[in-house]
């Protein structure tokens, strides 16, 4: 057993706030668990045919402007928010279009992106309705744990 690379591994459970990673690669197949912090709504990460992954992130609602005197409507979006460490794609494949685009409405099991982590793409879903308003990181793009990815309005 390589020893290095469980450290990896369980290195980039504790950065993403992953409870579970498995990883195959070839002949090697390792499978980590640890029990998870209390949260109010787990995000499920779906790993194409390979590696389901669970973390305790979720969408942070965004509080209103600080513009209380004036009657501006209240802006009621979110900010969809990375579970974890990786290289973000906006879509499966170069030759295809973005999973979602501004202006399109989304479903729980929508995929929005793909998050790249150790040669492995996980599905990204939405896990709620509403609508794409803007999207804040570019393909290739690395992204951190909890980094903001799409601001969506429920």
């Amino acid at each position: 057993m390589d020893l290095k690379l469980v450290e990896q591994l369980l290195a980039l459970m504790k950065e993403g706030g992953l409870t579970e990673l498995h990883y195959v690669q070839g002949d090697v197949e390792v499978r980590l668990a640890r029990q998870a912090a209390p949260s109010a709504a787990p995000v499920i990460v779906h790993a194409p045919a390979i590696v389901p992954l669970a973390t305790g992130a979720a969408p942070i609602t965004v509080p209103p402007a600080a513009a209380a005197t004036t009657s501006a409507p209240v802006d009621e979006a979110e900010y969809f928010r990375s579970p974890m460490v990786g290289t973000f794609y906006r879509r499966p494949n170069p030759e295809s279009d973005n999973y979602v685009d501004p202006g399109e409405t989304v479903q729980p099991e929508t995929v929005l992106c793909l998050i790249e982590a150790m040669k492995v793409f996980n599905e990204i879903k939405a896990e709620f309705r509403g609508t794409v308003l803007e999207a804040l990181v570019q393909d290739g793009e690395t992204v951190e744990f909890n980094q903001p990815l799409f601001k969506i309005r429920k």
